[in-house]
């Protein structure tokens, strides 16, 4: 097996694990909301520290429901993956291409 492949799945392989083990060690389940986001948790806290506490700022928009927020939030992590993954992918074609023309390029030296 490659080195690159082998490392890929390493990497494939610790994602896995990070993404079950809270389920697997019922991490959370003593939580009302076991997968509330950092938001929530860091409010709750506050709270706890000062009841009377206001916040700066307030959201610029409020989604109604908590499934329309997960929406949003995929939507957003798709937009930035697909980002990711268009400029990893130009970046690979370019330097695919510079390495053709350069076998291209002696290639035509050895005529």
């Amino acid at each position: 097996m490659k080195r690159n492949t082998r490392i890929n799945v390493l990497l494939l392989l610790a994602v896995a694990v990070l993404a079950v083990a809270p389920l697997v060690f019922g991490l959370g389940d003593h939580k009302e909301e076991p997968f509330a986001g950092a938001d929530a948790e860091a409010e709750t806290a506050i709270t706890e520290i000062d009841p009377d506490y206001e916040p700066w700022f307030s959201p610029l928009y409020e989604p109604p429901s908590g499934e329309i927020e997960s929406a949003l939030f995929a939507v957003q992590a798709a937009l930035g993956a697909g980002v990711l993954a268009y400029y990893f992918g130009l970046r690979r074609g370019r330097r695919q291409g510079a390495e053709r023309a350069g076998a291209a390029r002696t290639a035509g030296e050895g005529d």
